[in-house]
């Protein structure tokens, strides 16, 4: 039997296969966010870590993130987490709140289900 088969016997969908890079991306995401949270630094960005606090799930994770857009792109898809972890990993600047306080607001929009939804209410101009 072909390892890409299913057990019925038939090949895997596309649609079969994002949904298998979609919760893998989560598990690994949740795992992570769960010890930033607890203070592990490096999730976001590794640009301020010395060598004894690299941290190689969090670069792996953000590598696929990168990569998982163009994934879903190419079947007209797109993962709202993925796409959210990413618009946090780029922050930068003073009015960056600091990983841990990042990993555990967007736990809660998680926990919330509010991944993929406006992180602000709509401003009218006037």
């Amino acid at each position: 039997m072909d390892p890409r088969e299913s057990a019925e016997g038939q090949e895997p969908t596309p649609t079969d296969a994002l949904e298998t890079l979609s919760r893998a991306f989560s598990d690994q995401l949740l795992a992570c966010l769960d010890e930033c949270a607890r203070g592990r630094k490096g999730l976001f960005s590794s640009t301020a870590l010395d060598d004894e606090e690299l941290w190689p799930e969090a670069e792996r994770l953000r590598e696929l993130a990168l990569a998982l857009p163009e994934v879903f792109a190419q079947h007209g898809e797109r993962n709202a987490l993925c796409d959210e972890f990413l618009d946090l990993c780029s922050m930068h600047g003073e009015y960056h709140p600091g990983e841990r306080k990042l990993a555990r607001e967007f736990l809660g929009r998680i926990e919330r289900g509010e991944v993929g939804t406006p992180t602000e209410q709509e401003r009218k101009p006037w």
